[in-house]
């Protein structure tokens, strides 16, 4: 198995870099890692408070699969803890099926939703830090469908932070900047240079994310950032949304629904690069499966939901993204959108299941053609993980989830 895993990690090198769930197989659609079956919150689970952490998706037909699911425990870099054994982490058995799964049932596009609950009666976590869960089909141990993360986290280590438009680059403008004191609390740090680790992110985006950021504050009891222009971040827009609860009438944001064999097919209203900012309650990405029933896992239907977005030109940095934390795994080519010259507007459609969604248009740089503005409602996650001299891993030892408010 080990060899399994490090072949899996060579091929595919940016996992490693954060936090990110990813679908490698064209068949597994609607991957959600959640807490308590909570969709909105960030997969982050606390140790000792019998939490359940569950992963969830759907392969695209109604033959059976047996899924089989591999726990590695993970240093703040999302590399493997090769300080650690299994059963330091882990007692029971790894490498066990999902043996939870149902059919759906009376809809057009056949699919089986998995699902896997920790701990569970054959499987639990003993030690905070971050975990992978990579899942593989029992007749190809070769190729992983999926890898899904989560965190457990102790709370020993507390942080107190604040997020303001006043930035050391511009005054309630553009950006916003956090900025944040960790207090050591019962943990002997000798050197927090190299003990301590710190991830911040914006809405859960990992591409713009902040790792190991040096303080410039430090004594015996914590340490500090302030001033730092690495906690500048562009404050974007507020999340496009969605709803879809009924494949017969339109929902939330949705110009049509149309059938067209085999598929229902929703149109979007066209969305226009934003000039100001305009106050629009969002989650900041998130997304939560549902149909007019219920959050019903079985009955809800697939759809083709076209997007567009309208130009005067193109843009100069590039055709943008449909980005949401629903989109980690999607093919690419549905998530990039193409450029039509002739309607001046990009489109994309991407094959999603019935819910709220929220999203937003990406650029390659990071940029959104939403534009950045003070006001913007974000969420923004600190991770402290420490690691103390001879120690064999990197704990999570504080977490601190904080939004803005317009």
């Amino acid at each position: 198995m080990k060899r399994i895993i490090l072949l899996f990690i060579i091929c595919f090198p940016l996992i490693a870099l954060a936090q990110q769930n990813k679908v490698f197989s064209t068949n597994i659609r609607s991957l959600q890692v959640m807490v308590d079956g909570n969709p909105l919150a960030p997969a982050i689970a606390e140790l000792g408070k019998r939490q359940q952490v569950s992963i969830e998706f759907d392969e695209m037909s109604h033959d059976y699969h047996r899924f089989i699911y591999h726990i590695q425990h993970c240093n703040a870099d999302w590399t493997e803890s090769d300080g650690l054994f299994e059963s330091d982490f882990l007692s029971g058995f790894n490498d066990q099926p999902i043996e939870d799964y149902e059919n759906s049932f009376n809809t057009t596009q056949l699919y089986t939703h998995y699902r896997l609950t920790l701990p569970n009666e054959g499987t639990q976590l003993h030690l905070s830090g971050n975990y992978r869960i990579t899942i593989y089909d029992e007749d190809d141990r070769d190729t992983p469908i999926l890898i899904a993360e989560f965190c457990l986290a102790e709370r020993s280590m507390s942080i107190t932070a604040e997020v303001s438009g006043n930035t050391d680059i511009d005054f309630n403008e553009a950006h916003q900047q956090l900025s944040y004191q960790i207090s050591y609390g019962p943990h002997n740090v000798v050197d927090p240079l190299r003990e301590i680790h710190t991830v911040v992110m914006q809405n859960r985006r990992t591409d713009n994310r902040v790792v190991d950021l040096e303080p410039n504050i430090q004594n015996a009891h914590g340490i500090g950032f302030t001033h730092c222009n690495a906690l500048i971040f562009p404050a974007g827009n507020e999340f496009h949304k969605f709803e879809i609860l009924d494949v017969q009438k339109p929902g939330l944001n949705v110009d049509n629904m149309r059938w067209y064999e085999p598929y229902y097919h929703a149109t979007l209203y066209a969305d226009r690069p934003a000039r100001n900012y305009e106050y629009n309650e969002d989650q900041n990405g998130a997304f939560v499966m549902r149909n007019d029933d219920g959050s019903d896992a079985t009955e809800s239907e697939y759809l083709w939901v076209h997007f567009t977005l309208q130009c005067k030109e193109e843009l100069p940095d590039g055709a943008p993204h449909i980005w949401g934390q629903w989109s980690n795994g999607l093919p690419d080519s549905e998530c990039k959108m193409e450029w039509n010259e002739g309607a001046k507007q990009y489109e994309a459609s991407v094959y999603l299941k019935q819910g709220y969604y929220n999203y937003m248009y990406l650029q390659e740089n990071g940029n959104s053609p939403d534009g950045n503005f003070f006001e913007t409602e974000n969420e923004y996650i600190i991770l402290v993980y420490h690691r103390p001299q001879g120690g064999r891993y990197d704990r999570l030892v504080g977490y601190r989830v904080m939004e803005t408010r317009p």
